[in-house]
């Protein structure tokens, strides 16, 4: 059979399409795929944190026990019982969350997109941290907004900086928890300063809290959502506590919102995957899950003291840098002059990578900084990597 004689199509994106570009960070991840690199570049959990045994059971136990509901279609706002769980987790003296406020998503990152795509229109005034996560700012940006950048400094975000720049802004993004990409957490004080500002200003506010869990010592601090509730737009992932390739999240709202929601995701995807809800409720629902959390805030807290005596031993000074109290990620600055993608491309040819700041930032980018994360890098590698960036930029100063 002879095949027919046909033109190849032109293909013509739409104006959103024309819109998305490439995560800086999965380009560099190509790079550091070669196992000679030593990547402090991906924002990935450490694979020695997975509880695969865990996981393992509880597919099986669901698959043998509820197999055919755990293969069907399920509802758009996700399993009950797990819903059930989160929010008695979320609730609080002062604040009850019912699961009719909670909408599972295929990560964190879709719920981020089903928001954008129900609140905002193309020109709307978004409010972002400055610098904000990379994703966050990917998953507005198809929607074409008008993005405002607030201060911040070591105690996270300014409040004045809101109340100045906030009037007839759509919402306001922020991640107040050892934030991505600065490791920053947001003090007491702000949290309150920053839920009163943006109630009496009419801005719904985002509280993104995939790190929130993962404080070195203490307990959590308190959560935005519960402060206001109904102004409170909370994101949550079982990527960073349990993993990441369950690709599974939550969004807690108010119910007006929720309905709305709802209906995005249904045109999306229509819901969540059934079996994998299934499972990660039977593993959490008997208190494994604190216990899984002790044993990732030991490792990341050793991790992260490894790689704060390597830069102090090794990075010149003229260089600042960050000291989370929780999480995965320390910030770096360099004087003026030094361009961290500059330095990256030195970095890359002497088998070492991060991920400069630029990308990081809305509008005006600190292109003299860069993000680290030490949690998937062994303890020997971290101080190589370490001294080998040292060395680079000294040779710059």
């Amino acid at each position: 059979m002879s095949k027919p004689n046909l033109n190849p199509i032109s293909w013509k994106f739409s104006q959103r399409a024309e819109q998305l570009q490439s995560s800086a960070i999965r380009e560099i991840l190509k790079v550091t795929m070669r196992p000679e690199v030593i990547s402090f570049a991906g924002g990935l959990p450490s694979p020695e944190t997975f509880p695969v045994d865990r996981m393992r059971a509880a597919f099986d136990k669901v698959m043998a026990e509820n197999g055919k509901a755990a293969l069907q279609y399920g509802p758009t706002d996700g399993y009950g019982p797990l819903r059930q769980f989160i929010a008695d987790s979320l609730s609080t003296a002062d604040c009850t969350i019912v699961p009719e406020q909670i909408m599972m998503t295929s990560g964190s990152q879709q719920g981020l997109d089903l928001i954008a795509k129900v609140l905002v229109d193309e020109g709307a005034k978004i409010l972002v941290e400055t610098p904000s996560y990379l994703g966050a700012l990917q998953a507005f940006s198809v929607y074409q907004p008008n993005f405002v950048s607030v201060e911040m400094d070591d105690n996270g975000v300014v409040p004045a900086s809101v109340a100045e720049k906030g009037e007839g802004a759509k919402l306001f993004y922020a991640l107040p928890n050892f934030q991505n990409p600065t490791g920053r957490t947001l003090s007491v004080e702000r949290r309150m300063e920053l839920v009163e500002t943006c109630a009496r200003m009419g801005i719904p506010l985002i509280e993104d809290n995939p790190y929130g869990d993962l404080c070195y010592s203490g307990e959590p601090l308190p959560k935005l959502l519960n402060m206001n509730p109904e102004g409170v737009i909370y994101l949550g992932s079982f990527s960073k506590i349990l993993t990441p390739g369950i690709r599974l999240g939550y969004i807690v709202a108010p119910l007006p919102l929720i309905r709305k929601l709802e209906q995005a995701k249904q045109a999306t995807d229509l819901h969540t995957a059934t079996l994998t809800q299934m499972a990660v409720y039977e593993v959490i629902k008997d208190g494994f899950l604190q216990e899984q959390i002790a044993n990732i805030r030991r490792f990341y807290s050793a991790q992260c003291d490894v790689m704060l005596e390597a830069m102090g031993k090794n990075f010149p000074e003229g260089v600042t840098w960050t000291r989370p109290l929780g999480g995965m990620f320390i910030w770096v600055t360099l004087p003026k002059h030094i361009n961290s993608k500059e330095l990256l491309d030195e970095a890359i040819a002497n088998n070492v990578a991060f991920v400069p700041g630029g990308p990081f930032y809305a509008n005006e980018a600190e292109t003299n900084t860069f993000r680290l994360s030490f949690v998937t890098v062994p303890p020997a590698k971290i101080n190589e990597g370490i001294e080998k960036i040292g060395k680079l930029i000294k040779a710059r100063m």
